[in-house]
């Protein structure tokens, strides 16, 4: 009986990218959090991801004093961001020779099984660490992450097609606070007093940030500070309930996730990680994880090489993660 590899391969795949989807949000604090709001939504088409940019009013209103109109000019002019699409990629491989030494049919299914399951953690891990990178990684192709939209110098480079340095864009800086600029020194008895700078600083109405993701250093401080409190988890967030350390700071959710922090994947690929010392104060309305329709962990086609003897399927992605409101997003770090 003569089996047909890349078959077996691609219907246990097609059975499986659903739910490795739903695995990489859940793999990350940030995306679970953005599914969990309803900004993860898939875009078709198109060379660049456009996203309509949020800020100020978008209408003109008229107000009626006695028998006087006053014409209210409007202070926001509805644009769009530009997001390049990134992709990702991993390959499921399997040589003729493994097919000769498991020639069965439940033998071969095993190995795929065991392929698979370390395919999907890379793609997870990718995501994952690639929502936190400057998009700069994998020489440019990364996805454009927290590092660039949430900048610790919000005055400098190009995110979303528009250049942070010039005037005209001041509305497109996210807000920044150092302990340098506040003549602190980073450590369990300041961070509450910086931590207050910056959430000050975005407060917006009933805009506020709604969760804040911190590297080990800033998430120990944080956690030093509170020691004395007798309840300082929230279990019951959707961050918390997916095993994610979890504190609470007004109405926000503080999160140590495993992705802001350096190291390697399962091939021994090493990646960077987000800079020590670092803490994100992000408002998760304004930002959006697009992943393309037709890319979103899809099974591609069989693979062949003309100098090897293997059948390779990749598991597909395309799309970045892009935001509305820069100005409403903030960090914290140390100078």
């Amino acid at each position: 009986m003569t089996i047909n590899v890349g078959e077996i391969i691609a219907t246990t795949l097609r059975s499986r990218t659903g739910q490795l989807a739903d695995n990489v949000s859940n793999n990350c604090a940030l995306l679970k959090r953005l599914d969990t709001k309803g900004k993860i939504k898939p875009f078709t088409g198109g060379s660049q991801i456009l996203q309509e940019i949020s800020y100020a009013n978008n209408a003109t209103a008229m107000m009626y004093s006695g028998y006087q109109a006053l014409d209210i000019t409007p202070t926001k002019v509805i644009d769009a961001a530009t997001f390049d699409i990134k992709q990702a990629a991993v390959g499921i491989t399997i040589s003729g020779l493994e097919m000769l030494k498991n020639s069965g049919k439940e033998q071969i299914i095993d190995l795929l099984d065991a392929r698979i399951e370390v395919a999907e953690e890379t793609m997870k891990n990718m995501i994952s660490t690639g929502v936190y990178s400057d998009g700069t990684n994998y020489g440019g192709l990364d996805i454009t992450g927290l590092q660039a939209a949430v900048s610790s110098t919000p005055t400098t480079g190009t995110y979303g097609g528009f250049n942070r340095a010039t005037a005209s864009n001041a509305f497109w800086r996210n807000q920044s606070t150092t302990f340098s600029g506040l003549s602190l020194t980073a450590g369990s008895d300041t961070i509450q007093a910086a931590m207050n700078n910056l959430y000050l600083k975005m407060i917006r109405g009933t805009d506020m940030p709604d969760l804040i993701l911190a590297d080990n250093t800033y998430f120990r401080y944080y956690l030093e500070s509170l020691q004395s409190l007798v309840r300082i988890t929230d279990s019951n967030s959707d961050v918390g309930k997916l095993g994610f350390q979890s504190l609470k700071y007004m109405n926000s959710d503080v999160v140590l996730d495993g992705g802001l922090i350096a190291g390697s994947n399962n091939s021994g690929v090493s990646f960077s990680g987000v800079p020590t010392s670092q803490m994100y104060f992000l408002n998760t309305k304004y930002l959006h994880y697009r992943p393309h329709a037709e890319r979103n962990m899809i099974v591609s086609d069989e693979r062949y090489s003309v100098n090897q003897d293997a059948v390779c399927k990749l598991i597909l992605w395309a799309g970045n993660l892009t935001s509305s409101n820069a100005s409403l997003q903030g960090v914290l770090s140390a100078t």
